[in-house]
């Protein structure tokens, strides 16, 4: 039996080195292909693409201040190009040319590849012996979710942001918790918002303590039934809200927190000072990056999730299910129906980018959904309480705590954002999805079949449905 499960692990690592093998190759034919038809520094790329040259070239003095995050992407590139080249013998603008510095995006999808397979092992154990096939496909498809996959081949930071916060939360789910802050602090040099990874990796922490807690506490009272998670309720959180309090006001265990979450807490503080001395989150140009309560953004993720997991999160009885729930609680779902449309009202903003920029998809769902009618956004909101609804069913196996905590680093990464902008998503959709159970190999192949159709059309669109602006010579393309 033994020497049958080691045969079988040795199988698993042969098809995941295949499959890793395959994923590279095929990224690296699509990359020349991209890199051929633009060969210059496309949208973000003409302040990206500059920057990390002047690095190539020495002059870490020089910044461009139309940039708005941290230089990591670019010191990590040079870092990664110049003993390369160095070794190669290359010599020139082609050491730190546009695609050289793209390619380095590459290494970042196959690395986010493996952290997902891992995470993905770690989050669902059981499955581990009989299931490594959903586990593969699981990585795959989430490796090439659509939003991260495209920018793949381009200079931007989303694909290096998304490798270091998965691997730091991959670190903190085996406990090494001063590895998982050194990677959060890595993931905040490439985008400042991944201080709430940070932050929901010291949560997970926090909360499996009070899971724990909690558990050991309802034993003392032989309550076998609160044994089990916490469920996610209207009730519950009642319970829990006063069991939290009076856990965290307990020295002993505020004591026993500090001391696993110490490292967390170590990069926080040091964020906290940035922020203060640069007077504010955003480095370089703030007039476009400024903070509102746009909670709608979170009505647009929740259906954004809806679309981009219903293959492994939707079916004909989870639509049932959710009409049994609005009969038999209807003045619930009134509550919540009013609310969400009081906040539609009242809080809807619109960047101007939106409304300028035709390059980006969200332009044309705005324009075509959102100001098709004045009534269309509240229209919508029956969809965002399903969407809602369907969310916190998936997620139901996992206790209140986690909930909460995943809903307040949730709520804080995407409502502060003004503009709609689909790569703001990644980051959030990826968390959700890992913790998805674990979907039959039917509904991840057919996960796998909708994220390759909507990469090879985006894709697609990029290279070949070009188009000019009235006033400007330069082709411009279609884009997340």
């Amino acid at each position: 039996m033994l020497a049958l499960r080691e045969t079988m692990e040795r199988a698993e690592g042969y098809a995941f080195t295949a499959l890793c093998s395959t994923n590279f190759l095929v990224a690296c034919l699509l990359f020349a292909t991209v890199s051929r038809e633009q060969r210059e520094p496309y949208m973000d790329e003409i302040f990206h693409v500059p920057q990390a040259q002047k690095y190539c070239e020495g002059s870490f003095h020089e910044w461009d201040p139309m940039i708005t995050t941290l230089p990591g992407l670019y010191l990590l590139s040079v870092g990664l190009i110049k003993p390369l080249v160095l070794a190669v013998g290359w010599t020139g603008r082609a050491v730190c040319s546009t695609a050289m510095l793209r390619f380095v995006n590459l290494l970042f999808n196959c690395g986010n590849l493996y952290v997902l397979s891992l995470i993905v092992g770690r989050l669902h154990p059981k499955d581990k012996t009989r299931s490594a096939s959903r586990r593969v496909l699981s990585a795959l498809a989430l490796s090439t979710f659509p939003v991260l996959y495209f920018f793949t081949f381009l200079y931007y930071t989303d694909a290096g942001s998304t490798f270091f916060s998965l691997f730091a939360y991959l670190m903190s789910l085996y406990g090494s918790h001063k590895i998982a802050a050194l990677l959060g602090a890595c993931a905040i040099l490439f985008r400042q918002t991944n201080i709430i990874w940070v932050a929901f990796c010291a949560g997970s922490v926090v909360a499996s303590k009070m899971d724990e807690a909690w558990r050991t506490e309802r034993s003392k009272k032989k309550d076998e039934k609160s044994l089990s998670q916490v469920s996610l309720s209207v009730s519950g959180a009642g319970k829990v809200l006063r069991f939290s309090v009076d856990y965290l006001m307990t020295p002993c265990n505020t004591k026993a927190v500090l001391l696993v979450i110490w490292p967390y807490v170590a990069v926080a503080v040091g964020f906290l000072g940035f922020v203060v001395v640069n007077g504010g989150i955003v480095v370089g140009d703030r007039t476009s990056h400024e903070a509102c309560l746009n909670f709608p953004q979170l009505f647009y993720f929740l259906a954004f999730t809806l679309i981009f997991s219903a293959p492994v999160s939707v079916s004909y009885g989870r639509i049932v299910s959710f009409l049994h729930s609005v009969r038999k609680k209807p003045f619930r779902y009134l509550f919540v129906t009013f609310t969400c449309l009081l906040l539609v009202w009242k809080f809807t903003f619109v960047h101007k980018y939106l409304l300028a920029d035709n390059r980006h998809y969200p332009f044309y769902v705005w324009k075509k959904i959102f100001q098709r009618h004045e009534l269309v956004p509240y229209l919508l909101v029956p969809g965002y309480v399903f969407a809602a609804w369907n969310f916190a069913e998936t997620l139901k196996w996992k206790s209140l705590f986690w909930n909460l905590a995943f809903l307040v680093c949730l709520t804080a990464a995407t409502v502060p954002q003004k503009l709609i902008e689909f790569r703001y998503f990644i980051m959030p959709y990826l968390m959700y999805r890992l913790h998805v159970p674990l979907p039959s190999v039917f509904r991840l192949l057919l996960e796998l079949g909708f994220y390759t159709a909507v990469n090879a059309a985006t894709l697609y669109i990029f290279i070949n449905r070009t188009f000019q602006w009235p006033n400007s010579s330069d082709v411009q393309r279609f884009m997340w």
